[in-house]
């Protein structure tokens, strides 16, 4: 191998039974649950070594880093059944109910270890101080949601996944970049590849299973912030697609990859909204005070969007497409009235009262959005004085927030009425044998946020050691030598000692492209082709065939990324990854002819909800050797009923998982 700008990377080469690849909520998840498991199998005389990789450090790792002030998923007096139901609404009518179901029935274990562990969850008046767990009754801003006081949220999690894992099997700081499939398997992962941030050494792991838990994609469109507010996003700016591209590249099947999240936030600083339409009852209006809502509400029958809208009850992209529609019709900008909605609450407090709320409706954001605050700040909003405006963001690709774009993943096999082709396996274990995922990475099952994806990563965790020992005399064999991963992974930096020297600036080469300027070239393409914010979310057939055959020439463009440093060759690999998700889901948006998610994206030549032809999951798998997607229909199938009836013999939530 050629003498690298650092020198000869160490490689550091190690075999476990369970890898564990990312450190956001699943798999802290995952981290906490395994070892009751594998501390079972050692009992029956089976030793299960498992080791946890993370790009960043696991107290701050994921979409829960900086902190949320609110539990989005708590079912409580809820029903799992009706759970289901409102998730299957939100999404359009197609979700894997079997996989939502399971999250549901065990969701709250974990809000109640949260809460164990320190967490503070707000209670109503007379419960304060009392467990949820001993029927403690908390704040809730919705149905389904709960308020925090989350600003180190994460950190608690982290501690417990930390304590129960052990830090000698945490390593952080190594950013897997590559799956291995196994050489005498071909759908069968044997071993993962990634390298040190902070040091020259490349990591080789090899396994029996591994669960990919890297989050979503951010920064695969163009953003709204530009210039003074580059790299502002809603969702982190580190989820860079490497759960899609990893997986996708190894064989995996995907599902919903069409599916995008458009989040209505406050404009500029992306500060969420949640708190303030359930907890605080504010409305949004459009410039001349109208509630644009009911104002447009009949256009939604216009498109059959309608059959997807129970009064307010709307799904969150139809939202989004009535704002829209206000927006382009010249009745804008879009407001949030916050002034109203605290003299409303104001009426019946004392001073001290109103103070506290105020400080609340600072503390929305303090919790997990400064940015916000700099921008009211910036620009003298008192929320109690001024309104502020909403505005639809730049698209996401996620699987645990309002979107469900993901893996198609073998569900619960105890569910009645569950059909073959949901349950095939181990459970959230993808079509590649020994992949397992969770969070952002299960596709057809969104709404889970924080709660749900820490306990589906707890769900994987004693899936994968149930494997683990149904495959114990399995060795694994990686298809590729050592020297081969090494030589891939430092590709880029190859390309820019052997160039570097061509020009007097370092920047501008006609043998390399820096990864700063291959995520511009990215952004531009899907933003302008593939129904980005500078499109209105509008696409159709003849922009997208633009679309692929721009996409195509920047694959062919990534061998010729370079990294100067350890810092570029990160976001060479990152935007790397953003390539392969955004080239599935054009590839999702083409095949499917419709306008499923009206407010997130719009198929012009095809506006309507065609439920006849297209009420089903559209998969795909590509071929990392030959380029080639292949994609197709599978059937859904609707388990629990629109009714509150339910299905005889589902199991009931427990205290296990």
């Amino acid at each position: 191998m050629s003498e690298y700008v650092f020198g000869n990377p160490e490689i550091v080469e190690e075999e476990v039974d369970i890898l564990i690849i990312g450190g956001g909520m699943a798999a802290c998840g995952a981290a906490f649950e395994i070892m009751k498991w594998v501390d079972a199998a050692k009992q029956q005389g089976t030793d299960i070594k498992v080791k946890l990789v993370d790009k960043a450090a696991l107290d701050r790792s994921g979409a829960v880093a900086q902190g949320l002030s609110a539990i989005n998923t708590y079912m409580g007096e809820n029903d799992p059944a009706d759970y289901v139901r409102y998730v299957r609404g939100d999404l359009m009518g197609i979700v894997r109910e079997d996989l939502v179901y399971d999250v549901g029935r065990h969701v709250d274990d974990s809000v109640h270890n949260f809460e164990k562990w320190g967490l503070p969850i707000w209670k109503q008046p007379g419960d304060e101080g009392k467990p949820l767990k001993e029927g403690g009754k908390p704040v809730r801003s919705g149905r389904w949601q709960i308020m925090i006081n989350g600003e180190s949220y994460k950190w608690i999690v982290a501690e417990a996944a930390k304590k129960a894992l052990g830090t000698e099997n945490i390593q952080e700081r190594v950013f897997i970049v590559r799956l291995e499939n196994d050489k005498n398997d071909p759908n069968r992962v044997a071993g993962a590849a990634g390298f040190s941030v902070r040091e020259n050494k490349v990591y080789v792991y090899k396994f029996k299973c591994c669960l990919l838990v890297c989050g979503g994609a951010v920064n695969v469109f163009r953003p709204r912030s530009v210039g003074e507010g580059m790299g502002r996003a809603w969702y982190p700016v580190w989820n860079a697609g490497s759960t899609y591209a990893m997986a996708a590249e190894a064989g995996a099947e995907m599902t919903l990859m069409e599916n995008r999240f458009v989040p209505a936030r406050f404009k500029d600083g992306y500060g969420p909204v949640g708190a303030w339409f359930l907890l605080f009852k504010a409305k949004a209006i459009n410039a001349f005070g109208e509630d644009y809502q009911a104002k447009n509400y009949d256009d939604l029958a216009n498109y059959g969007y309608d059959a997807y809208a129970q009064g307010y009850k709307m799904g969150t992209c139809l939202r989004n497409h009535l704002m829209m529609k206000e927006m382009k019709e010249g009745r804008g900008p879009i407001f949030m009235d916050t002034p109203t909605a605290m003299a409303e609450l104001a009426k019946n407090m004392t001073p001290k009262e109103i103070k506290h709320l105020e400080a609340e409706a600072w503390e929305d954001f303090l919790d997990m959005t400064i940015g916000q605050c700099g921008v009211w700040a910036g620009e003298n909003i008192e929320p109690d004085k001024e309104m502020s405006e909403l505005m639809p963001t730049e698209p996401y690709l996620l699987g645990s927030h309002a979107g469900c774009a993901g893996l198609w993943v073998s569900g619960p096999e105890d569910l009645p009425g569950t059909p073959d082709h949901y349950h095939w396996g181990y459970n959230r274990m993808t079509t590649v044998k020994g992949l397992f995922t969770a969070g952002d990475g299960v596709g057809a099952s969104g709404h889970k946020f924080s709660s749900g994806s820490h306990a589906e990563g707890r769900i994987a965790a004693k899936a994968m050691v149930k494997f683990v020992l149904d495959n114990k005399d399995w060795k694994p064999e990686l298809a590729r030598s050592v020297d081969e991963i090494i030589e891939e992974i430092y590709r880029p930096v190859k390309n820019f000692l052997e160039h570097k020297d061509y020009t007097t600036a370092i920047d501008v080469n006609p043998h390399y492209i820096t990864p700063r300027m291959f995520q511009f070239r990215l952004q531009k393409i899907m933003d302008e082709y593939v129904g980005g914010v500078s499109t209105w979310y509008q696409t159709n057939a003849k922009m997208m065939e633009v679309a692929e055959r721009k996409l195509e020439m920047l694959r062919e463009d990534s061998l010729k990324m370079r990294a100067k440093d350890l810092h570029e060759l990160l976001r060479a690999w990152e935007n790397y990854h953003r390539l392969i998700a955004a080239y599935a889901h054009m590839k999702h948006i083409k095949f499917r002819e419709e306008s499923r998610y009206p407010g997130y994206y719009y198929r012009m030549d095809f506006q309507r909800i065609d439920d006849e032809n297209w009420k089903c999951f559209v998969n795909s798998t590509f071929d990392r050797h030959t380029g080639e997607w292949k994609l197709k229909k599978v059937k859904y199938v609707q388990l629990i009923k629109p009714t509150d009836e339910e299905p005889e013999g589902i199991h009931r939530p427990g205290s296990e998982v």
